[in-house]
């Protein structure tokens, strides 16, 4: 049986306090300023605090004025096996959709492409009002929006194949839909979660969808599938199945076959090839103890916030900060239970600091936002 540890408002206070003098992050990764800010509802105060949060960033006009902006969703799992449960948040809520796109749209987004893997693999907007999902309303929010499921191709001819600069910990490059290249601003919208192997999902390990399931599904065959009905799981969890023909292969094909140590590695490769332009992190509404209804003993949480900026792993490092962990935490220390660090390893590829002391947080202090979490997804699979 394992024991759990519950972390206290009292005791996550003092952790951080020791944070930033105890430890020194590597110096060319660089740092960025993360705005949090106070939200209880989904209603109108959504845009309102999101606007506010933005506006303490120094706004996002000079960033998407007259751009493409790529929004990479969070609507995780599967939904043919796990509907849409309100009692459980763990997907985007439609209405901070909505806001986000209009909040866009009035920055002067030229144009904004919602983006997400799911199944089927197919691109029919009806799919998309199977998680809530306004499709009316958000066409109409001020600027020309697109849909694509990146599953497979999508409405693109040829996959894209995106590098890892410096050369990546699991792959070199990876073929992704033509969306995360067609699109000048790319943006991850992500959930305020607990995760069973990262321990965290926020705006880093949301690009783990990126791969598309026709090329990294457990499906995908020697040659491709373009409609996949297997996960990424042989692939990308175990290694235990090679992408098709003319994918790159595995630069360590001897490395451990362990979730734990290959999705927070494939994580930040994704993030090195697909940097994440805005980053935005929603703690109003969520779960803990894991990532979606499939993890044991999950609950609701609100711990009602936003948090925000444009270095993905700075936003991750004030978000794990204001759940009550240490974002320099290693394996085996809450929540990292079965995985390796995420932070730390795109830390290592110079994508941003998780060293607190050099984030400069505005709006709500980290001492006046902490909610904290719990151990995490401590719990065992039954």
């Amino acid at each position: 049986m394992t024991t759990q540890r519950v972390v206290s408002r009292r005791a996550a206070l003092a952790g951080l306090a020791g944070l930033a003098a105890s430890r020194t992050a590597a110096p060319a990764a660089p740092a960025a300023r993360v705005a949090v800010g106070r939200c209880r509802s989904y209603d109108r105060s959504f845009e309102t605090s999101l606007a506010r949060a933005f506006d303490q960033l120094g706004g996002i006009g000079r960033l998407v004025k007259g751009k493409t902006v790529a929004v990479k969703l969070n609507l995780t799992g599967n939904i043919t096996r796990f509907p849409v449960k309100p009692d459980l948040p763990y997907r985007n809520d439609p209405d901070s959709v909505l806001a986000l796109v209009h909040l866009l749209a009035r920055a002067g987004a030229r144009r904004v492409r919602l983006i997400e893997s799911f199944f089927p693999a197919r691109q029919e907007l009806e799919l998309w009002t199977r998680y809530g999902l306004d499709v009316a309303a958000i066409n109409n929010a001020g600027c020309k929006v697109e849909w694509e499921n990146t599953q497979n191709l999508g409405h693109g001819s040829q996959y894209v194949s995106m590098k890892v600069p410096g050369g990546g910990y699991v792959f070199p490059a990876y073929h992704l839909n033509h969306s995360f290249a067609d699109c000048d601003v790319f943006a991850s919208f992500s959930k305020l979660k607990n995760h069973w192997i990262a321990g965290v999902t926020m705006a880093l390990k949301n690009s783990f969808g990126n791969t598309p399931c026709s090329l990294y599904g457990g499906d995908c065959g020697e040659s491709g599938n373009e409609d996949p009905r297997q996960e990424r799981g042989p692939v990308c969890h175990s290694g235990k199945t090679a992408p098709p023909k003319g994918v790159p292969r595995e630069l360590h094909p001897d490395s451990p076959r362990e979730a734990g140590y290959r999705v927070p590695r494939i994580v930040a490769d994704l993030v090195a090839a697909r940097p994440v332009d805005l980053s935005v992190v929603d703690g109003v509404d969520s779960i803990v103890g894991g990532e979606g209804e499939w993890n044991p003993g999950v609950k609701r949480i609100r711990p009602g916030l936003i948090l925000a900026g444009f270095n993905p792993v700075c936003v991750d490092a004030v978000s794990m900060a204001v759940m009550g962990y240490d974002p320099r935490s290693d394996r085996g220390a809450p929540p990292f239970h079965r995985g390796d660090n995420t932070l730390k390893l795109a830390e290592a590829k110079g994508i941003g600091t998780t060293d607190l002391s050099r984030i400069e947080v505005v709006g709500l202090s980290i001492r006046e936002a902490v909610h904290p979490y719990g151990p995490g997804a401590a719990g065992t699979r039954g």
